[in-house]
């Protein structure tokens, strides 16, 4: 089986940018475009030509480089079909129960509302890689903008229902603040703890703290943990639906 090569780099403020490639079918996708230049560099530093934008939502921190990627390459960009007209450039929409066909690998894409309307998420189930744009980050989800808190409850379970071992690339370095948040949500959960050191670790050194997995953020992101009786019960929201405590959660998030 070829191999999916993969180059996560820093971006704008706190954005990541991320090249998949495919060495045998010589193909590279940016997954998103926060910053045409950083694309560039991070393309000639592979020597990698680009072939595919895959967009996951309309904002701006992750299309503006778009249309002069477009211009320059000849990329193609493929983007949600709930936002086709808010992505610049772009060549092909697609949804829930889509594929992509790159090189010899295989995107399925699923579609995760909430941040935006139309947000989508790239699986490469090959690779056991996913690239969640804003949906999910690392101990930590999107600020619900254009959906409503069920929907984007129901986005993260299809994320969490994806195989443990799952490798989840986002789009923002966020982790050290969201660790901070998680311990004032479930203080007691020793993994958190552990991770919570170990982010203030890497952001030290200046290293990044993605890509995570979906094994470790059912341990450790409380945003997929309104089940806890522990979190329930610091809430005051025993036996609430899960979408209701998310919502509360996500809520005091907003705040902090």
């Amino acid at each position: 089986m070829p191999k999916l090569e993969i180059e996560q780099f820093p971006c704008l403020s706190d954005n990541f940018g991320v090249l998949i490639h495919d060495a045998v079918a010589n193909l590279t996708a940016s997954i998103d475009a926060p910053d045409a230049a950083a694309v560039t560099r991070a393309l000639a530093a592979k020597g990698w030509h680009l072939s595919h934008i895959l967009t996951t939502h309309h904002h701006a921190d992750h299309t503006g480089g778009n249309l002069a990627l477009k211009a320059e390459t000849g990329c193609k960009i493929i983007g949600p079909r709930g936002e086709k007209g808010k992505v610049p450039g772009i060549d092909e929409a697609v949804g829930q129960g889509d594929t992509v066909r790159f090189g010899a690998f295989e995107l399925r894409v699923l579609e995760t509302p909430g941040h935006t309307a139309g947000h989508i998420t790239y699986w490469c189930p090959e690779a056991n890689v996913a690239f969640v744009g804003d949906t999910l980050f690392a101990i930590g989800c999107g600020r619900v903008i254009e959906g409503t808190p069920e929907m984007m409850w129901q986005s993260l379970q299809k994320l969490m229902a994806l195989p443990k071992e799952t490798a989840v690339y986002c789009g923002h370095e966020y982790t050290q603040a969201n660790a901070r948040f998680a311990l004032t949500i479930e203080p007691e959960n020793a993994a958190l703890k552990a991770r919570a050191k170990e982010v203030d670790q890497l952001r030290a050194a200046g290293k990044p703290t993605l890509p995570t997995r979906i094994d470790l953020e059912l341990e450790t992101n409380p945003f997929l943990r309104p089940e806890v009786a522990a979190i329930q019960q610091r809430l005051g929201m025993v036996g609430r639906p899960a979408w209701q405590i998310f919502a509360e959660i996500r809520e005091r998030k907003n705040r902090s």
